[in-house]
């Protein structure tokens, strides 16, 4: 199968935005998106975005797509958290989504940086069997915290 990997432009943000929906679905979340293509239009170009994304072509139709920004680690200076990295369900196994990955993990070390990170859920043995295999470490001991916006707006109501 012969496929292209580039980095994303704004025209393809409307595909993103699928496969971003796609990947909810999968990790059992499909109401959780309320993000627009022209958020990720606004966000993610322009003077100074707020992440990078690449994009896999088949066909010329975008199948797969890598997510990633930078984050600060008091530890090891600048790294790349990959966000999200998701192939449509009829390509994956196909070496789409090997080559995404290999395509931000190029990006970063052109950066420079330290680390490349990236949460993985527990029960997504495919993805974690793929990573140890890769090298990377997949932590059992470390988890993810997260605040919404309605406990970030309770917090704040309650902590005066």
């Amino acid at each position: 199968m012969d496929y292209t990997i580039r980095k994303a432009v704004p025209e393809d943000m409307p595909a993103v935005l699928e496969l971003i929906q796609e990947l909810a679905e999968f990790e059992k979340e499909p109401d959780a998106v309320i993000l627009t293509a022209e958020d990720l239009k606004r966000d993610g170009f322009g003077e100074n975005p707020s992440f990078i994304c690449f994009v896999a072509e088949v066909n010329g139709k975008i199948e797969g797509m890598a997510l990633c920004y930078y984050r600060y680690s008091t530890w090891k200076g600048k790294t790349v958290h990959l966000e999200d990295l998701v192939i449509r369900k009829e390509f994956r196994q196909k070496g789409l989504g090997k080559a995404l990955y290999t395509k931000v993990i190029e990006y970063a070390k052109k950066q420079g940086v330290k680390r490349v990170e990236w949460v993985v859920l527990d029960w997504n043995t495919p993805a974690k069997n793929f990573y140890t295999k890769s090298g990377a470490l997949v932590f059992d001991d470390w988890c993810t915290v997260q605040m919404d916006e309605q406990a970030m707006d309770e917090y704040l109501r309650n902590s005066r």
